[in-house]
């Protein structure tokens, strides 16, 4: 057996929650992504599995047993990852019953090209890349494992921008013209802390179901004009902000800008699990002006749009 495999990352631009109820979506697929080899092993009856982060330094390692995929040893205090990769495992065998019947030991690589805390898919191009391993469907086993929308799944083969909604609970998904003219203008600022996606849908759950639902055509109206006015940085950003009241309201949450950018001159965007991961700024001064006016308010990763976005 010989497999490899290369998927990108992704960022949510609009409908973060919304879209796991129906509304549409803008997701675009980063430069940075996630790498995957699987071949025939040395260690009969065990599937050793490594995975590196992306300074090239091991961060988990584990071997299963091939008969049940059971934890034979991992890397300490990595038993959760251990768990979760037994997880995906099962459901694919489970979709696909013919995977590794024959095989008797196995060596899987995993390599991320983006530090793990940075929230651009560490799990879903993992899932993308397993299921084309397993020859099983992607959203099947998202939905057996590490549940959420899919639109993660559609950016991680995507080639630029896509537009991406669940319709009568499939997947959907088609490219997108956005293109910013004003791109230049574009940051992807860290907050510093990794977001529990799956936590941060809980949050959304438990808003009452008639809010959630109230906004989903606004919401779907904003991801399409978004891309329509991708040359007015103006009329941008007030669907941006727009975007950011909807949101903050149904999650009774303040938004990033309230929380750490109260002074900041552009418009800030919550992208993702808010609290978390990415935020998107605009900036209509110089970049070194922008650049330092995060670093002072501690927050060093500011990465321009360009540097980050595949299209």
């Amino acid at each position: 057996m010989n497999f490899s495999s290369r998927v990108n990352g992704k960022l949510l631009i609009s409908a973060e929650y919304f879209v796991i109820d129906g509304a549409t979506a803008l997701a675009l697929p980063t430069r940075y992504g996630q790498t995957m080899t699987a071949k025939n092993g040395s260690e009969a009856g065990i599937l050793h599995w490594k995975s590196y982060d992306h300074e090239g330094n091991y961060w988990f390692e584990g071997k299963f047993k091939m008969s049940d995929f059971s934890t034979q040893e991992c890397s300490e205090g990595e038993q959760k990852t251990a768990d979760q990769l037994q997880k995906i495992l099962l459901a694919a065998k489970q979709l696909n019953a013919d995977f590794l019947n024959k095989e008797t030991a196995i060596e899987v690589e995993t390599h991320l090209e983006f530090p793990r805390d940075w929230g651009l898919g560490s799990s879903s191009t993992l899932i993308t890349m397993f299921a084309e391993w397993a020859a099983v469907d992607p959203y099947k086993l998202l939905e057996m494992t590490f549940k959420g929308s899919g639109y993660d799944i559609a950016a991680a083969r995507a080639a630029g921008p896509i537009v991406f909604r669940r319709f009568n609970g499939k997947p959907q998904w088609e490219s997108s013209s956005f293109n910013p003219a004003f791109k230049q203008q574009l940051y992807f600022v860290h907050l510093n802390k990794k977001q529990d996606s799956r936590a941060a849908l809980v949050q959304y759950l438990v808003s009452p179901p008639d809010e959630r639902t109230a906004n989903l055509a606004r919401i779907t109206q904003i991801s399409f004009n978004l891309a329509q006015y991708a040359q007015d940085l103006e009329a941008f950003e007030a669907l941006l902000e727009e975007h950011e009241e909807i949101t903050a309201a149904v999650l009774n949450l303040p938004t990033a800008k309230e929380q750490h950018f109260a002074d900041y001159w552009g418009t800030v965007k919550s992208l993702g699990a808010w609290g978390g991961d990415f935020v998107l700024v605009t900036s209509n001064e110089p970049e070194e002006k922008t650049r330092q006016y995060f670093a002072e308010k501690g927050f060093d990763t500011v990465i321009a749009y360009d540097e980050m976005i595949l299209h």
